[in-house]
């Protein structure tokens, strides 16, 4: 068995006198997408943004691809193949699709050229709009504009928070079928709420509750499990 792209020993991360996660450890192997779950509060957002370097461990250790991570700066985790698409999107609004892109780029060469190509045959209306503001699309081709220009990068792992949030369900369902093609090319961690999204695209799942891991196991197998459900996702 394969070391695994990413792991979290017994993480804990305080915001200000908050003692936000507490102990967290879960590990993800490359490919393919692994959920995060729980209600509002449970930690979820902190814990991508702890891997990131947003927010610094208190205690623990976070490993990627084999090197400890969680004294490092976000500007270098995101340089050894990190890429973070946070819950407020941080499109620039005053920059055009194209202008999102070329500042997105890390390096800029035939291969990010290849694969921005890729992106914009995914997501074909920020091809239509690459002249356009961002600050004027929509809030589903922000979202899109958010994940496609991570992706463009060709990250070895992306973190994705929240992506349906505010969305028409039918986006929610183009948004998926792009997620799908998206983690059979890079690993993804997503923190989702919509449980039907989540279950579409994932299928290594943890749900969280009050800072901690308290469960690890397929998303097909939680969604028959009623009791589970309901005591820490609250749907019934």
């Amino acid at each position: 068995m394969s070391d695994p792209i990413l792991s979290l020993d017994a993480v804990h991360t305080h915001i200000g006198r908050h003692h936000i996660l507490q102990g967290v450890s879960f590990s993800v192997a490359s490919g393919g997408a692994t959920i995060l779950l729980g209600r509002n509060g449970a930690g979820k957002s902190t814990v991508l943004k702890t891997i990131m370097g947003l927010f610094p461990a208190s205690g623990g250790k976070i490993v990627f691809k084999g090197q400890a991570v969680e004294r490092k700066k976000t500007h270098e985790i995101a340089r050894m193949g990190m890429g973070y698409v946070p819950e407020d999107r941080a499109v620039l609004f005053n920059l055009t699709v194209e202008e999102n892109f070329c500042l997105s780029m890390i390096v800029e060469n035939e291969k990010t050229h290849e694969r921005l190509n890729e992106v914009l045959e995914l997501f074909p209306a920020l091809k239509k709009f690459w002249k356009t503001r961002a600050g004027l699309l929509s809030g589903g081709q922000k979202q899109m504009l958010a994940i496609a220009r991570v992706f463009v990068c060709d990250h070895s792992l992306l973190l994705i928070d929240e992506p349906s949030k505010g969305l028409a369900p039918i986006i929610v369902d183009q948004l998926g079928e792009s997620l799908l093609r998206i983690k059979d090319k890079t690993k993804v961690i997503l923190v989702e709420q919509n449980f039907n999204l989540a279950r579409q695209v994932g299928s290594d799942c943890f749900i969280l509750d009050d800072g901690r891991v308290v469960h690890h196991g397929l998303i097909q197998d939680l969604a028959e499990d009623k009791a589970l459900m309901k005591k820490y996702l609250g749907i019934g």
